[in-house]
């Protein structure tokens, strides 16, 4: 049985130190950590991936709240889901659940439920933002990044299980979420006829 902690932050500039205290201050005791700098928009994150592949029966997983696991209740519900299967514990300290409780799974799934109607309420504000922006011409958009030139064999190595992402991500000098955006697309061309 291992103590895991999940640590999550949205961006390189945020510091995951706040997460840490907290495991300090409650005397947890961490055998392994998964830390990274992503945003949680789904669950295609290169340490959750690994972290869901390292936890074994009767190991325990630690995050600061339920927003560092997931953004969207599907997400959520998703995990958890996972983790039961596995026979593995989640523990949110902030909202102080554990899911191996009755009580702890009924306040997952209403807690799930308000974070996300309040990220539908921050998209939906943002979106009104955005539309007033580019109603007054100040709103350009992010410029799409290009496939790398050895982007289908790099993919191909990666989609068959011969390097790690982290690896393509290098060899293509792509960040993790420009990575992951390509995929999507590249996979989305892929499919459509």
């Amino acid at each position: 049985m291992a103590n895991i902690a999940y640590i999550r932050v949205s961006t390189i500039e945020q510091n995951e130190e706040r997460q840490e205290e907290s495991l300090r201050k409650r005397n947890i005791k961490i055998d392994k950590k998964f830390i990274e700098k992503v945003s949680a928009k789904d669950t295609n994150r290169l340490e959750l991936q690994e972290m869901l592949e390292y936890i074994r029966e009767g190991d325990v997983v630690y995050i600061d709240d339920f927003s560092r696991l997931a953004r969207s209740t599907k997400d959520l519900l998703e995990l958890v889901e996972l983790l039961e299967k596995k026979k593995v514990v989640l523990v949110s300290l902030k909202e102080n659940i554990d899911t191996s409780t009755a009580q702890g799974k009924l306040m997952l799934t209403m807690l799930g439920a308000i974070n996300e109607f309040e990220r539908q309420n921050m998209l939906e504000r943002q979106r009104e933002g955005i539309a007033i922006a580019k109603a007054q011409g100040k709103y350009k958009g992010r410029e799409k990044v290009p496939y790398p030139n050895n982007w289908e064999s790099v993919y191909k190595d990666w989609r068959e299980r011969k390097i790690k992402s982290k690896e393509a991500m290098e060899i293509l000098g792509l960040k993790k979420t420009t990575f992951y955006k390509l995929k999507e697309e590249y996979e989305k061309k892929l499919i459509e006829p």
